[in-house]
């Protein structure tokens, strides 16, 4: 008996040595975490319960049945966060470059099936060479497996991946189908073909950061939702948004102790608004005021900046924010504006995660580039989004609420539950300078008449009165009293339920 136990303990330290203390040092010489320490960080101390230790692969082309390394270069299990379960899978770069075989892809999709069937969030630490070349298609095949599995999860558990190192060719559709990606600045990149193949194919010089770093990703392609300093930060915000998200699509999001009055009044917000309609302001601001302590978990800052998205609590609840920042291009919705909230109203709606619109929108971004581009199909996105969403939808109309744009940010008209106005909104088909060019276009060449004209549509429309007029706005509320208005607004819906037409699924205009 001791014989086999001392064995099971002298195979169980060689499985955690992973590629061997040389490889592990090569790693923190990169200034990196090898896969177990970032288990460790991202999991609570002591939380871990791994499974498939001692897995090997199977291969025996090109010399591998003498490399049988313990756990095939990832490790498996799940653990909990702040007490709550998830699964991880964390891919070890010094076993075999933590290149994806058979037996690799098999230990993942296991408890990626596990967590579908107990109901917890997934998360991946992708660290890979990509395909072990040695297994051709068996490879290629645990690839496509893994890929099924996320799909099948996609709406039915949370889904996060951690870029903390190398992630191309076919490697990157796994991540891309998970619900939120995060990579870490100067030491993860993600592309389908690599800069020698785009040299290669259209001759032009790129480096690996700048075709798929995490810079190129969160501003320019989208792809990631965060980019971090190190992986240290990277596992940090990582258990921050857990907090925030139900463990499964069953699930209520948590609900955790809060310290801030419901009631609390926030005189300040009275004045944020400019006296001049073409003055911005920074939306951020009224987000911090009525949050719980202040507390803003912001998704993809970095890209699309004319629309916030992110997390808050309310009486201690999760509720997703959506909202126009007129300090980027004025608050208009463009095509990259569209798909980014898009997407995140969608996972809150997967997720029974109520949804708040702060508003303040002069309409969508003119120009050839923009409908070039398909500024329609991808605009379409965003109104398709709210108005299949059946979550509870609270929206707030703080200045400008003009044209679609109106209509398509969670109107009355996209089934929004309660929408309140400020007074100093504006709810219109278009700003009074153009209309009234269209109106009076016979007066444009007396200044004096088109004054006149401007000023008569401004007070007849530029104010949210006669949309309340018509129920299209419940009521228009004190800036300051917006906190207590959105709490009390929030817990009367906390029962809402609503269903939409049978399908098998809808046709979102992708």
């Amino acid at each position: 008996m001791t014989d086999i136990l001392k064995e099971l303990g002298d195979r169980r330290a060689a499985a955690q040595l992973g590629g061997g203390q040389a490889r592990i040092d090569a790693q923190h010489g990169k200034g990196k975490l090898t896969a177990r320490e970032r288990v460790e960080l991202l999991l609570d101390e002591g939380s871990f319960e791994e499974f498939d230790t001692f897995v090997t692969h199977r291969c025996t082309d090109f010399g591998m049945e003498n490399v049988k390394p313990a756990g095939d270069g990832v490790i498996t299990g799940w653990g909990t966060i702040n007490g709550r379960q998830v699964y991880v899978f964390s891919q070890d770069f010094t076993v075999l470059g933590g290149s994806v075989s058979a037996t690799h892809a098999a230990k993942i999709c296991k408890i990626m099936d596990m967590a579908m069937q107990n109901g917890a969030p997934v998360i991946g630490i992708n660290d890979s060479g990509g395909a072990r070349i040695q297994e051709g298609v068996d490879s290629l095949a645990g690839y496509g497996e893994v890929f099924q599995r996320n799909i099948m999860a996609s709406g039915v558990v949370p889904q996060i991946s951690l870029i903390m190192g190398p992630c191309a060719g076919g490697a990157v559709y796994s991540p891309a189908m998970t619900d939120f990606i995060f990579m870490v600045k100067d030491s993860s990149y993600m592309f389908v073909t690599g800069p020698d193949v785009v040299k290669t194919v259209t001759n032009e010089q790129v480096t690996a950061e700048e075709l798929g770093g995490a810079t190129t990703h969160t501003r320019k392609s989208s792809v990631a939702d965060g980019a971090f300093e190190n992986d240290v930060e990277a596992l940090a915000e990582c258990r921050r948004l857990v907090d925030f998200l139900p463990l499964n699509n069953r699930s209520k999001p948590p609900v955790r102790p809060f310290f801030d009055d419901v009631d609390r009044v926030e005189s300040s917000l009275d004045t944020l608004i400019p006296d001049n309609p073409n003055q911005p302001y920074d939306m951020k601001e009224l987000i911090h005021k009525i949050a719980d302590e202040g507390d803003f978990y912001e998704i993809q800052a970095d890209f699309a900046g004319n629309i916030l998205t992110g997390f808050i609590r309310l009486e201690g609840q999760t509720v997703g924010v959506v909202a126009n920042q007129p300090m980027v291009l004025a608050g208009v919705l463009d095509i990259d504006s569209a798909r980014k909230a898009a997407r995140f109203v969608r996972f809150c709606d997967a997720f029974e995660i109520p949804i708040l619109s702060l508003v303040d929108v002069p309409g969508f971004l003119p120009g050839t580039t923009q409908e070039y581009n398909g500024v329609i199909k991808h605009g379409a996105k965003l109104l398709f989004a709210y108005g299949e969403a059946t979550v509870p939808k609270v929206t707030v109309i703080t200045r400008k609420a003009y044209g679609g744009a109106y209509v398509v940010m969670s109107s009355k008209h996209m089934r929004g539950d309660i929408n309140y106005a400020w007074p100093t909104s504006e709810i219109a088909v278009m700003g009074a300078k153009g209309a009234t060019e269209i109106l009076h276009r016979k007066d444009l060449g007396d200044p004096e008449k088109t004054a006149a004209h401007t000023k008569d549509y401004e007070d007849r429309f530029a104010n949210p009165f006669v949309a309340a007029e018509r129920g299209f706005v419940d009521e228009v509320i004190m800036p300051q009293s917006t906190r207590k208005r959105l709490c009390r607004a929030f817990a009367g819906l906390r029962g809402k339920q609503q269903q939409m037409p049978w399908k098998k699924h809808d046709n979102i205009p992708l």
